[in-house]
């Protein structure tokens, strides 16, 4: 799997499932990942290409945990919510002209058999230097590949599916 995939890069996106979810994300395909409203996620999503495979995180749930793959379909753009005055992630110092918030389209690629909860991810070795364990309020976080394919595995996925060669 690695060698396949050699100059993708892995990430970690978190968000509450009764906001959204895998299953919503499996229903519709494709979804943009809007209302990020931290600096350090932004800029993590300003780094994400085509392709990039992303660990879906279902946060403040019990229990959280990693529960599906994604992959990024579209790269950083503006985030016409912080524009939207009655949207709730609304930035008065956002303009379209200079925006502060941007977000990326990710696509479904696989729903885990099995969650690996973040009790799972501080209690195994090969994961103590994951982002999610150390600093785990950050929202969009970068992932290693051996981190990637190790969580992957350990939620009973053998193999992330073929990725289309388009990227869309």
């Amino acid at each position: 799997m690695a060698a396949a995939r050699a100059q993708t890069r892995h990430w970690l996106m978190k968000t509450e499932p009764d906001a959204f979810s895998i299953a919503d994300l499996k229903r519709k395909q494709t979804s943009p990942w809007d209302g990020v409203r931290n600096h350090v996620a932004r800029n993590n999503m300003d780094a994400m290409q085509l392709g990039d495979l992303v660990l879906f995180y279902h946060s403040s749930c019990a229990p959280p945990g990693v529960v599906g793959v994604a992959r990024v379909c579209k790269t950083a753009y503006p985030d016409p919510t912080a524009f939207d005055p009655k949207s709730t992630y609304f930035d008065a110092k956002s303009e379209p002209d200079k925006p502060r918030w941007r977000m990326v389209d990710v696509a479904f690629v696989a729903e885990l058999p099995t969650m690996v909860t973040l009790e799972q991810l501080k209690a195994d070795p090969a994961l103590g230097d994951m982002v999610v364990v150390r600093a785990s309020r950050l929202s969009v976080q970068p992932v290693t590949a051996e981190q990637f394919e190790h969580v992957v595995r350990r939620g009973g996925l053998v193999d992330v599916p073929a990725l289309p060669s388009d990227h869309d």
